[in-house]
């Protein structure tokens, strides 16, 4: 790759630009994932409420307008529409599914974006309707949720599927994908403590801190993962004890595992069980 080239020569002699560049290309998003044919209707039957996030406008989308707000995450370089499969049948259960298409993604704006930014816009959809009776992530979304219940966020309880868990891990496979440097890490790692505190790699994630997020968690994850190992699930369960379990699936990978009905049935089941039984 010529620009992790460029990165990796930059670095030897301007590291803190070079921590700047790594940054920026961290957070880009990317092409954006098309709305598909099958998601097309409940994507149009959606209230659609616009947002700012960072100086860019965030849709929001809400199915529906009662008193119990499920919130759907989802991962990077995806949209809302993704959970299309799983909206009618929250609804059917009396839960009103609530997303959001995140900073350069589906129909929002910028290039650029950050587990941060996925963090304020879903406080604000917090602020406007009130504390989530669940939320359910996808990949890159569940770290998110984890950054957003030790932040203050209320649910619950929370479902991961094909989640990540360990932030340092997804960052190393960037690093390795661009062809970066240890040096270039090293500098991206000091550009990030810069803007969003010390230890950032840790602090994000999903594993950090469990003692903060007292409910019971549901991790899913497919063992032929190839976007996100499923060790991931592994740690999550790890981390937090007897308020978490994990159900692996086969021969569905990262993105089919989201229509799956034995996995929306899983999810359903978990949010509509006694307390005593999802802990």
């Amino acid at each position: 790759m010529i620009i992790g080239t460029a990165v990796n020569g930059l670095a030897l002699v301007a590291p803190a630009l070079a921590g700047r560049a790594a940054f920026g290309m961290f957070g880009y998003v990317g092409a954006r994932a098309p709305l598909r044919d099958t998601e097309a209707a409940v994507h149009a039957a959606a209230t659609v409420e616009p947002i700012t996030v960072n100086g860019k406008r965030v849709l929001t989308y809400r199915w529906g307008d009662g008193p119990r707000p499920v919130l759907l995450i989802h991962g990077w370089q995806s949209r809302a529409s993704r959970f299309a499969a799983l909206i009618p049948r929250l609804r059917a259960l009396g839960y009103t599914p609530i997303s959001f298409d995140a900073p350069g993604n589906g129909g929002s704006g910028g290039r650029f974006t950050n587990a941060f930014e996925y963090v304020e816009a879903i406080k604000q959809i917090q602020h406007r309707h009130g504390p989530f009776e669940a939320i359910i992530a996808h990949s890159f979304g569940a770290i998110c949720a984890f950054l957003a219940l030790r932040d203050g966020v209320r649910a619950g309880r929370l479902v991961t599927i094909s989640g990540v868990a360990d932030f340092e891990q997804m960052a190393d496979g960037f690093i390795r994908l661009a062809r970066l440097s240890p040096r270039v890490k090293a500098a991206l790692t000091a550009r990030t403590a810069s803007l969003f505190g010390p230890e950032p790699w840790q602090r994000l994630s999903g594993t950090h801190r469990p003692e903060q997020i007292d409910l019971p968690i549901l991790a899913i994850h497919d063992e032929g993962d190839r976007v996100v190992d499923p060790g991931h699930a592994a740690r999550i369960t790890e981390a937090y004890g007897a308020q978490a379990r994990r159900i692996g699936t086969t021969g569905l990978g990262h993105h089919r595992i989201l229509a799956d009905p034995a996995v929306l049935d899983a999810a359903l089941n978990f949010l509509t069980e006694p307390s005593t039984q999802a802990a």
